[in-house]
């Protein structure tokens, strides 16, 4: 059973909840700050990763019947491998989505209407990101999914209300989770050319001119940064662009990998990315527990 399930939780890429955990993090302290209640945040993590996980299987799911043959290594590999059948995979994100349901019936008794709204943006984000992915809409999907809805959501069931200093956080640190999924299509960018998937990475048709693409996607994350630090008066939030230099590093890393090579090399890269946005995460968590 253990193992069972330590290899469900393998191929859901556990190794990505680090980015629910710590988003979620920022907005509990900071609702905390406001009074809000502990229970009802604990519970929406634990809703949110469920969501989280199921929707990283899905994406295998739907993705699984256009692999290619220069697709990455690893991509599904499980299945590819005899290990896993598609039916399988399906029945595990019925399962996640089940427990990600139990969350939200827990909090709409505790905290109202409001949480069905947010449940429905949330659940119809995790069915049809796959669909989005492959149109160029990855970056929207988990924009709102780990933006708004996660901090707003977790802000809401914690104290009863919205804000829009909580909405100008969310986007400064969604900036660096949607910085992880550009880094992942840059490094699919030959695959996914060759299967004709639409990621924006895709639509932009260059891999040189995406690759600028990075400093945008960041650099936005800053300008919100910028915002909340003088919303909040607390400039410790500042302490976060002692991770730009990381930036032009991973920028570095990412010229150098073409599409199709090691499974070592490619997480190498996709784990700078990964490790960007919770550095930044850590350091925003920091600077609001010393503020309180």
């Amino acid at each position: 059973m253990i193992k069972t399930i330590l290899f469900w939780l393998e191929n859901s890429r556990v190794f990505s909840l680090p980015i629910t955990l710590l988003s979620w993090l920022v907005i509990f302290v900071y609702s905390l700050k406001e009074g809000g209640n502990i229970l009802n945040g604990a519970v929406a993590l634990i809703g949110i990763a469920f969501a989280h996980l199921a929707t990283n299987l899905f994406d295998d799911y739907i993705d699984y019947k256009k692999l290619t043959e220069n697709s990455q290594k690893c991509k599904c590999s499980y299945i590819k491998e005899g290990k896993a059948a598609l039916d399988d995979v399906l029945k595990v994100v019925f399962i996640y989505c089940f427990f990600a349901c139990l969350a939200g019936l827990f909090l709409l008794l505790r905290c109202g209407l409001p949480v069905i709204g947010l449940a429905l943006i949330g659940g119809i984000i995790t069915l049809i990101y796959a669909k989005l992915s492959q149109k160029g809409l990855s970056e929207l999907a988990v924009g709102i999914a780990f933006g708004p809805l996660l901090f707003e959501g977790v802000y809401f069931v914690m104290t009863g209300k919205f804000s829009l200093v909580v909405l100008i956080m969310s986007l400064a640190v969604v900036m660096f989770t949607i910085g992880l999924l550009y880094v992942h299509t840059l490094l699919d960018f030959e695959g996914d050319m060759y299967a004709h998937k639409k990621t924006l990475v895709c639509r932009i048709g260059d891999k040189g001119k995406a690759l600028k693409g990075v400093f945008i996607v960041y650099g936005l994350g800053y300008v919100f940064t910028l915002m909340l630090a003088f919303l909040l008066k607390n400039y410790l939030i500042l302490l976060t662009l002692l991770l730009v230099p990381l930036i032009f590093d991973m920028y570095n890393s990412i010229k150098t990998f073409t599409c199709g090579g090691e499974v070592k090399e490619f997480y190498f890269r996709l784990l700078k990315a990964r490790n960007l946005m919770v550095y930044f995460a850590i350091l925003i968590v920091l600077s609001l527990i010393v503020n309180i």
